[in-house]
């Protein structure tokens, strides 16, 4: 099966959960910015959580489907529609050959997901299928996605993707696709914000900076600037201070980390993030808000609100056990329609 790209889009890559283990030879990690979501966009249609999705910022691809496919639509709402009718997000989705997904203004968040069934059919290197475009590795070419390219999936391997392809497809008829009556839980889909509250653990440098500057993070907000991207969201407010010079040797920095340069405006390293740093770090984002963070736009204000290493890690385990029942109930549903229910 394939799809062709009939317009790029601002922004689009393939990507999975990233180049684990190699950030010691100085490789990138890369990977989704919004985890949850591309995990749910696979897990719907039956996929592994690692298989290849795209990454679609702010202005998505127009897509031509050239045979029937089964996909899904998680993250933000960037108004997809297909043969010009709107198509629900977080929800399987058989798509007819020959219709057309677009998408159009961002309604909530900056990127989405698309996965197809059977995964992006793409060389691995390193371990990923990810694209860093920096590096020209990964991906398609290593590029952002680009009019007429056409891209392959890879064979369905799964029978609970086998059995929601037959059910929906059956359920055809005229129209462009045909979609699920369930959705996943509310429970299950971050609370997308436009200015977020972003929960963050004190740094190894948090005690070196001025007692100004310790009530400013607390309590000042940020401004995402435009000159933000996969790399580290640069942000823009009260400047923060150290109360004496710091040497720093560079260190292995990880996504999420607050790193404060000599201007004093702090920076948040996203996926594509360096391997070392030798920044000041005064915090570190909290796992559980990493799919918020990724769907800040430029522009949009941030306010940090300090929680304990204890919490974080109870947030991000129950967001996990979320996941564990999300994808218990998923083959649940699969079930019943092999039954021939819905």
């Amino acid at each position: 099966m394939t799809m062709k790209l009939l317009e790029a889009g601002l922004s689009t890559t393939v990507q999975d959960l990233g180049r684990v283990g190699y950030q010691q030879y100085g490789v990138v990690a890369s990977g989704v910015m919004d985890e949850t979501a591309a995990k749910i966009a696979n897990a719907l249609i039956g996929n592994m959580e690692n298989d290849a999705v795209l990454e679609l910022t702010l202005m998505g691809p127009t897509l031509l489907f050239q045979q029937n496919t089964l996909i899904s639509i998680c993250g933000a709402d960037l108004s997809a529609t297909i043969d010009d009718k709107p198509v629900p997000l977080w929800k399987p989705v058989y798509v007819k050959e020959g219709s057309i997904l677009r998408f159009g203004r961002p309604q909530q968040g900056c990127r989405t997901y698309l996965a197809a069934a059977g995964g992006f059919d793409l060389p691995i290197v390193m371990g990923s299928r990810s694209t860093y475009v920096r590096g020209g590795i990964g991906g398609f070419h290593g590029r952002p996605l680009d009019k007429g390219d056409v891209l392959k999936l890879n064979g369905i391997k799964s029978s609970h993707t086998r059995v929601l392809e037959q059910f929906l497809r059956k359920r055809m008829n005229s129209a462009s696709f045909c979609t699920t009556t369930w959705t996943v839980s509310y429970q299950m889909k971050p609370n997308y914000q436009k200015d977020p509250v972003i929960r963050f653990i004190k740094g190894p440098h948090f005690e070196h900076f001025t007692e100004a500057t310790k009530k400013r993070i607390l309590n000042d907000s940020y401004q995402v600037t435009s000159n933000s991207d996969r790399m580290g969201y640069r942000l823009s407010g009260s400047p923060l201070e150290l109360s004496k010079n710091l040497e720093l040797l560079s260190e292995a920095v990880t996504m999420g980390t607050i790193q404060v340069p000599k201007d004093g405006q702090p920076i948040i390293l996203m996926a594509d993030r360096q391997t070392i740093g030798g920044y000041p770090k005064i915090g570190y984002v909290a796992s559980v808000d990493f799919p918020v963070l990724a769907q800040v736009l430029p522009g949009n204000q941030l306010t940090f609100q300090e929680i304990s290493i204890v919490d974080a890690q109870k947030l991000l385990l129950q967001r996990e056990k979320l996941f564990s029942k999300c994808k218990i109930g998923l083959i649940q549903a699969f079930r019943r329609m092999n039954d021939g229910s819905d």
